[in-house]
């Protein structure tokens, strides 16, 4: 591939390349270059919106680089300020370790595990004393970490910031100068921490790291980046059902951006094709979602997985096929039954009664393609069908005693 194209493909959907000229000459070496990106394994499973970031390292590795998956078992003790308005609760060792062993059992769905060292900060910091911490801490000042927007935030509003804090982009930029990084990936929030980078290879005489932000996913709700704090996400390690589900309801102007991100087989200029065909009417929206679909589900099942997904959305959202195509999910209820409401709430279909109550008003539930209006209705044990609350919230479940 020539430098041109490389670079074209390297640029796709990055927010910004510090600096482009730099990657271009690092390119032109002729070499694999080094490409890092550190994860703190502060949360058990990553989600689509960490994706993001590792399609990015797979593009890399597609090019023949060598991709470092850095897990942050040292940096995730002290945990990452970056966007946060309070200090992080810190994590045990033990629970950073758990954490990180999840972590690798799920990059390799994304990345080439030939082409990817998997490394722990605690390889240096675990073997650095006092003197050597402090010596770190000396090369910046407090007033160049305040110049971070969060913490800046955070000083202006009064807002206690912890000694350790300032640590965390000294030790994430260290980390470079250990693995000798020709290029570091991360999410626009991290740029501070990934500048730092650069500034501490240049201290220790070594050539500043290429600095490349991906933007923050936007979640399912179409608003706030995708986080499992509030709930806007799909899951790497989602069924096949949820990952096509959940694809399919976001919003038709997300889907291009989702696109971007997330999708390895639909390029730039087939993206921008589809695009021009939809905004012509010659093509439904839906197509492209479902495709989109199906590459995610694949990518994160198999084939045959994604498939058997589709078949039952189809089922449940058009009415046609087999709706046993669907997951079933087991739903407790107490002996004398639930109602409606609460039983379209118990199975994660609705988030409230209330709102439950709101669509049978409005006769947007059914109960095995029947409209249902009786709020009253009560489902005992034993029952197994499909409930739906419009066209893209469904579930097909069993209830149990």
């Amino acid at each position: 591939m020539s430098q041109i194209s490389a670079l074209d493909l390297i640029a796709r959907g990055s927010d910004e390349i510090l600096k482009r000229d730099d990657l271009q000459a690092r390119l032109a070496l002729g070499r694999p270059l080094r490409i890092k990106a550190g994860f703190d394994p502060t949360a058990p499973d990553l989600h689509l919106g960490h994706t993001v970031l590792l399609n990015k390292l797979r593009q890399f590795q597609d090019l023949g680089h060598t991709v470092i998956f850095l897990i942050g078992d040292f940096t995730g003790m002290i945990g990452d300020p970056s966007g946060k308005s309070a200090t992080r609760k810190a994590l045990s060792r033990e629970d950073v370790l758990a954490n990180a062993e999840t972590y690798k059992a799920q990059v390799f769905k994304v990345l080439d595990a030939e082409r990817t060292e998997v490394r722990f900060n605690s390889e240096w910091f675990g073997a650095m004393g006092a003197a050597d911490m402090i010596r770190l801490a000396s090369t910046h000042t407090v007033a160049r970490m305040l110049e971070r927007d969060d913490f800046a935030k955070r000083y202006a509003g009064q807002q206690p910031i912890a000694i350790h804090e300032f640590l965390y982009p000294l030790v994430q930029g260290y980390d470079s100068v250990a693995l000798r990084a020709d290029v570091e990936c991360g999410g626009t929030d991290q740029k501070f921490n990934l500048l730092m980078g650069r500034a501490l290879q240049e201290h220790h005489g070594q050539a500043p790291q290429v600095v490349l932000t991906m933007p923050l996913l936007v979640g399912l709700d179409g608003v706030a980046k995708m986080s499992k704090s509030l709930g806007n996400y799909i899951g790497v390690t989602d069924p096949a059902i949820d990952i096509v589900n959940k694809t399919m309801k976001i919003g038709d102007a997300l889907m291009w951006n989702w696109i971007e991100l997330l999708s390895l087989e639909i390029g730039i200029d087939e993206a921008a094709a589809l695009k021009t065909d939809v905004e012509a009417g010659a093509l439904n929206p839906r197509d492209v979602k479902l495709r989109l679909a199906r590459e995610l589900a694949t990518r994160f099942h198999d084939a045959d997985a994604a498939q058997t997904a589709i078949a039952g959305w189809h089922a449940a959202v058009t009415g046609e096929g087999d709706v046993t195509a669907l997951p079933l999910q087991d739903v407790a209820v107490p002996a004398e039954g639930l109602r409606i409401a609460a039983l379209l709430t118990a199975a994660g279909i609705t988030p409230s009664n209330s709102e439950a109550n709101r669509k049978l008003k409005e006769r947007a539930v059914k109960v095995d393609g029947a409209v249902v209006e009786d709020a009253g209705l009560v489902f005992m044990p034993g029952f197994e069908g499909v409930l739906q609350v419009g066209k893209r919230n469904f579930a097909r479940v069993r209830l149990i005693g």
